[in-house]
């Protein structure tokens, strides 16, 4: 994992240094995301690896699957992720543009980790709380993870915030063990 982040980050800082000059990040964030999903199919990864098919192929095939019209930078990002054989990490760059684009907005990524759905009333309720406590508006994505039991863990950047049941049993253990 550690590996694919050390390789995504030049691509997705290159990407970020050439298009904030020039153009809307969000945008161009979004279409790098949908080559991501696209790059991530394993049907596409196979068909990559073969030694058969020229980068051009595996080119038009991606491009022809994303439903958006493509900006140049993301043409060229993918050109270049090709052409050295990096189409498996196109998900990590993909992922660590969205937060470079963020973090210029004043923006920071939050995971929500819940052990059950969050409706969106009680979310925007949750993410007020979260920036209040962390001092920055927020970007939230939530993950389904039952074995928190219950309440929830939010991890921003490398800050975390842990309030689950599961967190709290193992104080508990930890305090009667000691």
């Amino acid at each position: 994992m550690a590996e694919l982040a050390t390789i995504a980050r030049p691509y997705a800082e290159a990407l970020f240094k050439a298009a904030s000059s020039s153009g809307d990040l969000g945008a161009l964030a979004s279409q790098v995301q949908s080559l991501a999903e696209v790059a991530g199919l394993a049907e596409i990864r196979q068909f990559a690896d073969s030694p058969k098919v020229s980068t051009g192929q595996v080119f038009d095939l991606i491009t022809s699957l994303v439903k958006t019209p493509l900006a140049d930078a993301a043409k060229n990002l993918l050109r270049t992720v090709i052409e050295n054989g990096r189409l498996a990490v196109l998900p990590a760059i993909a992922s660590h543009f969205q937060t470079l684009v963020s973090a210029r907005s004043g923006v920071a990524e939050a995971t929500i980790y819940s052990a059950f759905d969050i409706e969106p009333a009680q979310l925007a309720e949750v993410v007020a709380a979260l920036e209040k406590r962390f001092a920055r508006k927020l970007h939230a994505q939530v993950v389904l993870e039952p074995s928190l039991i219950g309440g929830i863990r939010a991890v921003v950047g490398d800050e975390v915030l842990d309030t689950s049941v599961l967190a709290r049993l193992e104080q508990m253990k930890a305090a009667l063990s000691a």
